[in-house]
């Protein structure tokens, strides 16, 4: 069993270091203000320690994939595919300078052991559009670099296995889903709920989930790209100060870290991470109010 959720006991993770990070490629909103300026390395480094250290402190045990060369965004590890019970989902990416990631991330889940149970062949889909609602309901952001075609691909596999695929499009200047929307605990969300669709919503309401709302301005300051670990607790920015604020007065226990550089490439923590392994357990859920 490896992801069995997106909010229970997280026991191990996949991370890239940002090694070949020269200057950010001006592939979305962020990286377009970035691009052509040469990254601080040695500071970026220092902020995927900060993010590894993190995970190592909360229990989390880190797998590290190298890049190389042709594989320069590669530190955001999310962006290849999904996990779920059985196994993950291979995606499919749309811009040409992350395409070999795919081979690269494809044979490291091979040597982990994890085998592959859908895949996207014709349509475009990339991690960061991938988020549980529950264990057995998935939403895909439909934004930027996931399309129909890759959702439907992803819900013809995964429909036989007892799962509930809902496409949440919305302004492809969010990049991701999980730019704009992140299950945060059991039922606690935290979204720009004026971004995402009345449908998805309206499926928000019916799993009872809470969203802690914010501004649309958050999205590009990655307000919203945290990452649940699980009893409650949330891996966040440092400057994150008013979804952070946000999140405690809902009683989650919010774990700040230190990242300013690795953001110009246009990805936070949520980006720069694949979950590997979730743990069934039971969690006190975190009430509304």
């Amino acid at each position: 069993m490896f992801v069995i959720n997106g909010t229970s006991k997280l026991t191990k993770v996949l991370l890239s270091p940002p090694e070949y990070l020269i200057s950010p490629t001006p592939i979305n909103e962020i990286s377009k203000i970035y691009a052509g300026q040469p990254l601080d390395r040695d500071k970026m480094q220092k902020e995927y320690q900060n993010l590894v250290e993190a995970y190592r402190a909360a229990g989390v045990e880190v797998i590290e994939a190298k890049g190389n060369e042709a594989t320069t965004n590669a530190v955001f590890a999310r962006d290849f595919g999904g996990c779920i019970k059985e196994g993950y989902i291979l995606g499919r990416f749309k811009k040409s300078i992350r395409e070999q990631e795919r081979e690269m991330y494809a044979a490291k889940m091979q040597a982990l052991g994890v085998p592959k149970v859908a895949e996207v062949k014709n349509g475009y889909f990339e991690g960061g559009d991938f988020a549980f609602l529950d264990e057995k309901t998935i939403a895909i952001g439909q934004i930027d670099r996931t399309n129909a075609t890759g959702i439907n691909e992803i819900r013809e596999q995964l429909t036989p296995l007892g799962y509930d695929v809902h496409a949440v499009p919305a302004n492809p200047d969010y990049l991701h889903l999980d730019m704009c929307f992140n299950l945060v605990a059991p039922k606690i969300a935290i979204a720009y709920l004026e971004g995402l669709p009345q449908s998805f919503i309206a499926l928000l309401k019916e799993k009872k989930i809470d969203v802690i709302t914010g501004s649309e301005a958050l999205i590009y300051k990655h307000g919203y790209n945290v990452q649940a670990i699980g009893d409650n607790r949330v891996l966040s920015l440092a400057q994150n100060s008013e979804m952070n604020l946000k999140m405690r007065e809902k009683g989650l226990t919010v774990i700040e870290v230190e990242i300013t550089e690795l953001l110009k490439a246009g990805g936070g923590i949520h980006c720069m991470t694949f979950p590997l392994k979730r743990v069934a357990e039971l969690e006190a859920e975190v009430t509304a109010g």
